[in-house]
């Protein structure tokens, strides 16, 4: 079960019927309601009966209200952890907050989706991923607009080990290269929401061609999820005022990070030599290197 109980909510309300939907919009809007009322009084509130609410836990993967009550307790005694953590009542950014009151907002949601990440790993479809990138002939990275960002870090630091990597920002370029993979490549595709189309219908075709198709995304039930060999699930819920891709990049990074560690132990200690030759080969300014 994905330890993220209010993400799972917020994914599944496009399949719920409608007095579901009440009762998640309830739970979303106010997650306190939850810990505080029986089966009965969410029911009432909701305007449903208790076999609906009943019926809503057990869609979500719980046996039932009990067990779901449980989580969004755990969930909101967390979210509360947070906040004190920085001196906050809520992480939401308001358009009249200061830079100080930004920054402490930021720092909660992005540690929290860090943190999120790392405890909703599934460590088996990481090693998958790693073992198999170890042994690829060649690993194409797909992703989009901020996701395209992630890609990037990771064709740097695969790069930098001896693999044969390639990232291209170019949809067109990306699927391209894409239909001339094999049973011997690797394509991992990077998309928050997993609807980004040109990146869905890219791994599309490298999992056409054979290759081990890999979906790193906050959405397990998207189609670039559905598509996907292997799922790598970040956790990461953005602000409505943004204006940009913030939470989610945050943690598609930490996965990486985490993917690319295991990577470097199974490549063995020969890696050490790949990381100092590429380090030495930049040139040093002011007597120091640049990174």
């Amino acid at each position: 079960m994905d330890d993220d109980v209010l993400a799972v909510v917020r994914r599944s309300l496009p399949k719920l019927s409608a007095a579901e939907g009440r009762v998640a919009e309830r739970i979303l809007g106010d997650p306190t309601l939850v810990v505080d009322l029986a089966i009965n009084d969410l029911a009432q509130l909701c305007q449903t009966s208790l076999s609906t609410v009943a019926r809503f836990a057990q869609s979500l993967g719980y046996s039932g209200y009990r067990e779901l009550r449980v989580a969004v307790a755990r969930a909101v005694t967390l979210a509360q952890a947070q906040q004190a953590r920085f001196g906050l009542d809520s992480t939401a950014i308001d358009r009249d907050d200061g830079p100080a009151a930004i920054a402490a907002k930021l720092a909660a949601q992005e540690i929290d989706a860090i943190e999120k990440t790392a405890r909703a790993l599934d460590a088996d479809a990481l090693d998958r991923v790693a073992r198999a990138v170890v042994v690829a002939r060649h690993i194409d990275l797909f992703g989009q607009a901020a996701s395209s960002l992630t890609a990037q870090d990771l064709q740097l630091k695969l790069s930098r080990i001896g693999c044969s990597v390639t990232h291209s920002a170019d949809p067109h370029l990306a699927i391209t290269a894409a239909s001339l993979r094999s049973s011997a490549d690797v394509a991992i595709a990077f998309s928050h929401g997993g609807e980004t189309a040109e990146t869905v219908r890219a791994l599309e075709v490298a999992r056409a061609t054979g290759a081990l198709a890999v979906a790193v995304t906050s959405a397990a039930d998207s189609p670039l999820a559905a598509l996907a060999d292997v799922v790598l699930l970040s956790q990461a819920q953005e602000s409505p005022f943004r204006m940009a891709a913030m939470s989610s990049r945050i943690a598609q990074l930490a996965l990486i990070d985490v993917l690319f560690v295991r990577i470097v132990q199974h490549r063995g200690e020969h890696v050490a030599v790949s990381l100092q030759r590429t380090h030495d080969a930049v040139p040093p300014r002011h007597g120091r290197h640049a990174d």
